[in-house]
């Protein structure tokens, strides 16, 4: 109804009560850098599996059910790679999502896995047909070309509250942002040239969830016997590591 390209960016983001669902999430960046700036990660705040601010799970707290759903959803269900999809652009953005300087629109804000999620946005953007075509057209004024059609989410625009940035933070899972189309309402007659776009993409950046892992999942051994230890766990501190596996 709203015709190929013709609306504008935010048609559709808000709920019927008026909540934009891409910003809703429960922002655990600020709490994270502000323990960072303190130096009381990791010792005294996590750096992983942050837990949801008690204000966040208030009755009367500004948070769509639909929200609500998604999170009770990630935490039942131990995710590790997820994606969501937008449309309106042809990029794939990875986290951070907002800055790191609370009063800045732009800035360059990764995480300590960058290297990861460059590699997860560039399979899923090499392997796009739109965005791999040398005869791909700007959609609006941004050129992501220049990028590889990837960019750190709050290097193109802070958004706090973001489902990436939440995922990351709260579950340790991977998300990345996949603005599939210029179009962001395609008319029913061109979905099937968007599934074609996007069809090999979906496959590979699934099939990533496994990468680097030995057949059967990972596995932890013990000391001089060389066989699996079903509750080991690994832990990493230090300069740039941020996981517990």
């Amino acid at each position: 109804r709203q015709g190929s390209e013709l609306s504008g960016w935010a048609m559709g983001r808000w709920t019927y009560e008026g909540i934009d669902l891409n910003h809703n999430f429960a922002d655990l960046n600020t709490a994270l850098w502000d323990a960072e700036d303190n130096d009381l990660v990791p010792h005294e705040f996590p750096n992983h599996y942050i837990p949801i601010p008690e204000y966040y799970t208030f009755a009367n707290a500004t948070v769509a059910p639909e929200t609500r759903a998604v999170i009770d959803w990630m935490q039942r269900y131990p995710f590790v790679l997820s994606a969501n999809l937008h449309g309106g652009e042809l990029v794939v953005t990875y986290p951070f999502d907002m800055t790191r300087t609370y009063w800045k629109a732009q800035e360059l804000t990764p995480t300590a896995d960058d290297g990861v999620f460059r590699w997860l946005a560039t399979v899923y953007a090499t392997s796009n047909l739109a965005m791999a075509s040398e005869e791909r057209r700007l959609c609006h004024y941004d050129d992501f070309t220049r990028f590889g059609n990837i960019i750190n989410g709050a290097n193109w625009h802070t958004v706090p509250g973001s489902m990436n940035d939440f995922s990351y933070l709260h579950t340790n899972c991977f998300e990345i942002t996949v603005e599939l189309s210029c179009d962001k309402f395609p008319h029913a007659s061109e979905l099937p040239a968007e599934w074609e776009n996007n069809r090999e993409s979906l496959l590979l950046y699934m099939e990533q969830v496994g990468d680097g892992d030995p057949p059967g999942g990972p596995a932890v051994l013990g000391g001089g016997t060389r066989r699996g230890v079903p509750t080991g766990s690994v832990g990493i501190e230090g300069p740039g590591f941020r996981q517990g596996l």
